[in-house]
């Protein structure tokens, strides 16, 4: 442990599993103490399992064996009051609040072109995948202006910065999340508080954070489960795919004062897809 984030403490979105596990315990090996949360249900008009409370109390049970403090709550991003408790109860338990991650996301309903997608449709993509990390920055945004520091980094996707077919509410909430990020870096600089995103590519479905968004990516477009990591990879320029790890080391860096001088960047952990 090189202890790049002892002492702070760190809040994260989407934890029970995927990249809010890799990045809650890439946080937890640098020193951090950790606040996670999970919307620990499933979701009407999402097709597919969410995080459970028991997946984010196994992050939390490798997050300490890895030496953090960790507190669990439920939250569900669309809920301004869930956010509101969640944020002051992590202020509560560690007295101030360093670190925003905000990865909780959902990737369909998608899978068809955008004359098809229905109102309630794309009004939970935004919902989820922009208003939610909004609702986050808005609850914590006084309280970091206040202690005059804070990181807050925003995962985003490829997405945000080329478009997909048959992915158009993704597409659209993931550019709005860069535009926010933009806009919220520029309104909490004077306070030395930093608003950052991470665009990360195909990243492999690692069974050890129980990770399956790009599985289920590959079923929204109708691809075979036993071809998807095939088929993702052909567009990989490194001829990789993602690793978890990668990304949450890329969250970590926007974390740690390392990079006290960045603020409004976006950086992509793709393999050189988006580059092309």
């Amino acid at each position: 442990m090189s202890g790049r984030l002892a002492g702070q403490a760190v809040l994260i979105t989407g934890a029970a599993r995927g990249l809010g596990r890799a990045t809650a315990l890439a946080c937890a090996r640098e020193g951090a103490d950790l606040v996670l949360t999970d919307v620990c249900a499933d979701l009407p008009g999402v097709p597919y399992p969410l995080g459970t409370t028991s997946q984010l109390d196994h992050t939390a049970a490798l997050c300490r064996e890895q030496g953090a403090a960790v507190l669990t709550t439920a939250m569900d991003v669309r809920d301004g009051d869930q956010v509101r408790a969640a944020v002051a109860l992590a202020q509560e338990r560690f007295e101030r609040l360093d670190v925003v991650v905000n990865n909780a996301g959902i990737a369909a309903p998608s899978g068809r072109p955008v004359h098809e997608i229905s109102e309630e449709e794309w009004s939970l993509m935004l919902d989820v995948d922009l208003s939610g990390a909004w609702r986050v920055i808005r609850a914590v945004g006084a309280a970091m202006a206040a202690q005059r520091s804070g990181s807050i980094v925003n995962i985003a996707s490829t997405a945000g910065l080329v478009g997909y077919r048959h992915f158009a509410g993704y597409v659209a909430a993931k550019h709005g999340l860069i535009g926010l990020t933009k806009a919220a870096a520029l309104d909490l600089a004077p306070a030395k508080v930093r608003v950052n995103a991470v665009c990360p590519g195909s990243v492999r479905d690692d069974a050890a954070v129980e990770g399956r968004m790009l599985a289920e990516i590959a079923r929204s477009l109708e691809v075979p489960l036993a071809e998807h990591e095939s088929a993702f990879l052909a567009a990989q320029p490194m001829n990789a795919l993602v690793e978890p790890e990668d990304v949450a080391g890329a969250v970590v860096y926007l974390a740690s004062p390392e990079s006290r001088q960045v603020t409004g960047s976006v950086l992509t952990v793709d393999g050189g897809f988006s580059a092309r």
